[in-house]
């Protein structure tokens, strides 16, 4: 308790000394309650979808497989259920079901195993690519690389991107002679692999020239034996030109012998799903409905994070809807990430919420407090407050009750609107109910007054969260930084992250330090940036000397030059790389005098180090006549 009174004490003085006085308005205000009755509001005007609903009893024969194998332990018995319930599978199906255990790798590898020894499996690359993925854990290493090898076996390739995803997951989870042994098996496929040159000289000609008969002849000339594995290929290596994969694709399925399958519509359909080509991937998504094809899982979950990392919402949401209509149905948490994503627009369509929300609801399943969550995002960011409230009520009534997820959206719309004082009362009402707000919730107030200029009030804020208990973190304090220098007000940023860093105990990001290390420099406060480099150095980032080599050669003294290399390391002196980069930036300035008087105050091993020497134009025995300063 001293310790947060000793720091409230001293945000006090810092506001006081940093920011100008801020009149406190006695304007009326409408305070925001998520507990005070409101009169209903006409539902149909923003709730398109029934508030209760009868559970559904709902079943499809890919979950049925799916929740056979969940429940119960791989046995011959088991594999005898599975035959009478599904005496084979479609591809998709098995693309489904394998992605569904993806949490139990163990029964994935089981099931995968099982499935391969029918005759009616039909291997792909696809599926390869999948199980591999789900494989790819410290418990199920010895499967991964058995079913790699079949892989390469069945003559399937990895694909770059099925290489990179498992590459990072070893190198996040340390398995590093995995990661090593990975790339050398992918490496030596890719040479071995005689299908490799081929699909290069495909690509190399539709890249080249614009899709024509020209075109058309060439690649006849070449007299490839098409096979589902190398239009796959060739399709992927063509994803930054859609177009012209589409045109390939249709040009393939009109080749003698050759019949396009789910897999190769599938491939066609991932590289399609971009913004300048989008008519012709929903074209695609009809022709697969007219011989008999779905989208698999995999494929689905792929283009529809794609379709919103590029925000394309209407696109994203239809497809949904497509899915959610068909056999391999997303699981419950796509909607509540899609209805995430459709929150993060600064004006959130309603339309596409209520459209997911209806489509979810219609396939038997009833709300949860996540896609409630979700529904009022997207109410409070497009600023529909008592719409918002309505969901709250009715979300109440379903038995969830409102959290600091639930009051954070609401201040994030109240701060969007500039109610900032009913913003601050919402977080009165969570502790009058038992809420206590959280770090979330404190810094999505203080970063509602930042984004409005309002950084002395952001900083009030800040000093009240102290003194209620809350301790900061790194992104709060990374948001306040973020407030002072839009308002150039860099010599306060700093004095903040001294002040909070040392009290709080807390280490800002690493970014954090960059930028405002650059700041400082740029108004020329060395010492303060300096300083700001060893706090760096005290929380284990690699010090960012970057900036402070230009700024040494055109305005620093030799003294400034010793004090910076001294900063960069406790222990012993840098790296010869920092001081040839501080000796060639002074000698572009000019200074060749500073030049030799920091050479001749350097350590000895840096003044005979031979790309210094030569940088001085003098040979090695020249600069060791240097005496030991």
């Amino acid at each position: 308790m001293n310790r947060v009174k000793a720091i409230a004490a001293s945000l006090r003085m810092l506001g006081s000394s940093l920011a100008t006085r801020v009149p406190v308005t006695q304007n009326q205000v409408t305070h925001f309650s998520l507990h005070n009755p409101l009169p209903l509001l006409d539902r149909s005007q923003y709730l398109r979808f029934p508030i209760t609903l009868h559970k559904l009893c709902f079943s499809t024969k890919p979950n049925s497989v799916v929740e056979l194998v969940l429940t119960n332990d791989w046995s011959q018995a088991l594999e005898r259920k599975l035959e009478n319930t599904c005496p084979s599978m479609t591809h998709e199906t098995v693309l489904y079901v394998i992605k569904r255990l993806d949490k139990n790798p163990e029964k994935a590898s089981c099931f995968f195993n099982w499935v391969s020894k029918k005759e009616w499996f039909r291997a792909s690359s696809s599926v390869y690519s999948l199980i591999v993925r789900v494989l790819a854990t410290k418990d199920t290493m010895k499967q991964f690389w058995v079913t790699l090898r079949m892989m390469k076996e069945k003559g399937f390739y990895l694909d770059e991107e099925t290489y990179k995803t498992i590459f990072v997951g070893f190198k996040k989870a340390k398995m590093n002679s995995d990661s090593v042994a990975l790339t050398h098996f992918y490496d030596r496929m890719l040479q071995e692999n005689a299908m490799q040159s081929v699909a290069a000289k495909v690509v190399g000609i539709i890249s080249g020239s614009e899709w024509g008969d020209e075109v058309m002849g060439e690649l006849a000339k070449l007299e490839v034996q098409l096979s589902d594995n190398f239009v796959i290929r060739v399709l992927k290596e063509l994803r930054n030109c859609p177009l012209k994969a589409y045109k390939f694709f249709h040009w393939v399925g009109k080749q003698s012998g050759y019949e396009h399958n789910t897999v190769t519509y599938n491939a066609v359909a991932r590289v399609l799903a971009r913004t300048d080509s989008i008519e012709e991937f929903w074209s695609v998504i009809e022709e697969m409905k007219t011989v008999g094809h779905e989208l698999d899982i995999d494929t689905y979950i792929k283009i529809s994070r794609m379709l919103q990392k590029n925000r394309m919402m209407e696109d994203a949401v239809k497809l949904y809807e497509l899915m959610m209509d068909g056999s391999y149905k997303p699981l419950v948490q796509d909607c509540s990430f899609l209805l995430k994503s459709i929150s993060a627009s600064d004006r959130p369509n309603l339309d596409l919420v209520f459209r997911v929300v209806k489509k979810f609801e219609s396939t038997g399943h009833t709300l949860s407090k996540a896609i409630y969550d979700g529904i009022h995002r997207s109410l409070t960011g497009a600023g529909k407050l008592d719409e918002a409230e309505n969901i709250v009520r009715t979300m109440r009534n379903a038995g969830h009750e409102p959290d600091n997820i639930t009051y954070s959206q609401v201040v994030f719309g109240l701060c969007k609107m500039r109610r900032f004082e009913e913003a601050c009362k919402v977080l009165e009402e969570m502790e009058s109910c038992g809420c206590i707000p959280d770090i979330k919730t404190w810094t999505i107030l203080i970063q509602g007054h930042c984004d409005a200029n309002e950084v002395d009030k952001a900083l009030l804020c800040f000093t009240k969260m102290i003194e209620k208990g809350s301790d900061p973190d790194a992104d709060l304090l990374d948001v306040l930084v973020d407030g002072f220098l839009s308002h150039k007000r860099i010599e306060g940023a700093y004095e903040l992250v001294i002040e909070i860093s040392r009290k709080c105990r807390i280490s800002p990001w690493q970014a954090t330090y960059k930028k405002l290390i650059e700041k400082l420099l740029g108004i020329m406060k060395f010492e303060e940036a300096l300083e700001l480099l060893r706090l760096m150095k005290s929380h284990n980032y690699p010090p960012y000397h970057l900036p402070f080599v230009p700024y040494i050669s055109k305005f620093g003294s030799v003294e400034d030059a010793e004090e910076f290399l001294k900063a960069l390391s406790v222990k012993s002196y840098p790296s010869h790389a920092v001081y040839v980069q501080v000796f060639e930036s002074l000698f572009q300035e000019g200074r060749l005098s500073e030049a030799k008087d920091l050479l001749y105050k350097s350590p000895h091993h840096i003044r005979t180090h031979s790309k210094i020497c030569k940088l001085f134009g003098s040979s090695e025995s020249d600069t060791q006549l240097l005496p030991d300063p």
